[in-house]
């Protein structure tokens, strides 16, 4: 009886009335908290209250393209609020084909009564092919065209990861899918509601959690893009600028292999025409970032990622914004040698100040 107190007798006689016994709804508490790494006891209270109150909570459609799936883990790796506690307690996550339990029919039924009900939150990973419908088919049903659909009756669109918000790797040289990101798709059908870009291969979870919460609370006018699409409170600064390195650059002192200590600029990082906070945030609950691990940044962030910041690991080519750290660098080499030069100066000044003062003193005393 206490499990029945739990969930409540609404709950199970809506459930009876649907033809699903307590049994089989249990059962399906228990495969869910599995997937969230909840306790027994926790799928109990927590994932049976989330079902029974989800139509007061906002609904969320995740759809997934061309990816690996990179965000999604990025997603439920957070720990701060964790992943269960966002899926539980803030939104009603109502379709999402990795993780979801529900599959077939029975999924596929949840995402339609939704998207006709329309009001959702509707987040999407990977790229969508153009070339053909068949590169990329879910149920049978092309990506493009669920897509267009779910598109036309959602409240928010939020474009999670470097495939779904510019085309991405899947979209590099020679294309042969066609890949392109959800804006784009949407734009050459008609679609006008705006897209929100979350950028990064993949993207960090504080950005997606940030951007859905920005949403939840003041509306979706109350997101600022930049003219990429993306939220300018994670990507209005340049990596460079708050890059804990700084400091060589400015000196031209430039690593000349990943473990040395400086700037990496010389080595690849495309950190001076990157915008995103990972110097601040930082990855893994704010353990590390790539420039931490002696990883030049590779400009996953940016709609030209990743043909135009390729090669990785080259300095990057002089045009734009890195013509202008060309410069910089040379400056900043300059400064560096002027400074070694000044401050010889200032040792052989002074060196010879002593023996003068020495002089003088031997003088007085003779």
């Amino acid at each position: 009886m206490k499990n029945v107190d739990i969930l409540g007798q609404k709950l199970l006689k809506e459930l009876r009335l649907n033809g699903i016994s307590r049994r089989d709804f249990l059962k399906y508490c228990a495969t869910t908290a599995a997937v969230l790494g909840l306790s027994e006891f926790e799928f109990t209270t927590k994932v049976a209250h989330a079902i029974e109150t989800s139509s007061k909570k906002p609904p969320v459609i995740w759809l997934e393209g061309q990816d690996c799936a990179g965000c999604t883990i990025s997603f439920t790796g957070i720990l701060n609020p964790p992943a269960s506690s966002i899926i539980l307690d803030k939104i009603s996550l109502r379709y999402h084909e990795t993780a979801m339990v529900a599959s077939g029919q029975m999924a596929e039924e949840v995402y339609k009564d939704t998207v006709k009900k329309g009001g959702y939150v509707l987040i999407v990973e990977g790229s969508v092919p153009s070339a053909d419908d068949r590169f990329c088919m879910i149920g049978d049903r092309p990506f493009k065209k669920i897509l267009e659909e779910a598109a036309k009756n959602a409240a928010a669109i939020i474009a999670v990861g470097a495939c779904a918000t510019y085309g991405g790797i899947p979209a590099a040289e020679p294309n042969p899918t066609g890949c392109k990101g959800v804006q784009d798709v949407l734009s050459s059908e008609g679609i006008a509601t705006p897209v929100i870009n979350i950028a990064g291969c993949p993207a960090h979870p504080d950005w997606i959690v940030g951007t859905i919460a920005s949403i939840l609370i003041g509306g979706l006018e109350s997101v600022e893009l930049d003219r990429e699409g993306r939220p300018t409170a994670f990507y209005s600064k340049l990596i460079h600028d708050m890059c804990p390195r700084r400091q060589y650059y400015d000196v031209g002192k430039f690593a000349t292999k990943p473990s040395e200590p400086y700037c990496l600029y010389a080595l690849g990082c495309k950190g001076p025409v990157t915008h995103a906070d990972c110097p601040v945030r930082r990855w893994n609950n704010g353990v590390n970032w790539c420039i931490g691990c002696n990883h030049p940044c590779i400009g996953c962030t940016e709609p030209d990622f990743p043909d135009k910041k390729s090669p990785f690991f080259q300095k990057a080519a002089s045009t734009g914004v890195a013509a202008a750290n060309e410069i910089v660098e040379d400056v900043g080499l300059a400064v560096g040698i002027a400074t070694a030069a000044g401050l010889a100066t200032h040792l052989g000044m002074t060196a010879a100040s002593g023996r003068l003062k020495k002089k003088q003193s031997e003088g007085g005393q003779s």
